[in-house]
């Protein structure tokens, strides 16, 4: 009798520790799935800068510094690696990204051609998306690290191998308060 007891006890800790480790896994491919969903955004609208940028260079010839800021701003957020470094990258370009469309605004002509309020339209909707990812990844972010920081998923998450995820925070403060703002 007391073996059964002893193998039924055994049987219920390896479906405890199965069933534990499945939400572990589910949670990380989760976040994973969340993560892939924000660099698809990103890059989306990294591909869209050249067209602006060769839209606006025919109206802005003498503004070289800017369209290289921003050239230089995209390469690096292609080649930025982890979360912070794309944060970091991605807070980077929305700056070079503000002062073109600084540039952008001195020149009515340019802002009234079809093919640059259609780059405007595909870009407000990439940013949209860009900031459902950041939620969908925070979020899968935040519950993956509850499971591994709760009881009893503290005892086995580090043994197998889970780690607690960064979230994609903005770091400038004024870009919380206020959105990029795109005005053509």
């Amino acid at each position: 009798m007391g073996l059964l007891i002893t193998l039924g006890v055994v049987v219920v800790l390896v479906i405890a520790l199965v069933a534990l480790y499945n939400g572990l896994v589910r949670a990380k491919v989760r976040v994973d799935e969340a993560w892939s969903d924000i660099t698809v955004q990103l890059k989306r609208r990294l591909d869209l800068i050249p067209n602006l940028i060769e839209s606006v260079k025919g109206y802005a010839k003498h503004e070289s510094e800017v369209f290289q800021n921003v050239t230089e701003a995209r390469a690096n957020a292609l080649n930025a690696q982890g979360v912070k470094e794309t944060a970091q990258a991605e807070n980077q370009f929305e700056q070079a990204l503000k002062s073109l469309f600084a540039v952008s605004e001195a020149y009515p002509q340019l802002r009234a051609t079809e093919n640059f309020q259609q780059l405007q339209a595909e870009l407000v909707d990439t940013e949209d998306k860009i900031q459902a990812a950041r939620r969908f990844y925070n979020g899968s972010a935040r519950d993956l690290n509850i499971k591994i920081k709760t009881f009893p998923n503290i005892l086995f998450a580090g043994p197998l191998g889970f780690k607690e995820r960064e979230f994609f925070e903005v770091e400038d403060m004024a870009a919380v308060e206020k959105p990029v703002e795109v005005k053509f």
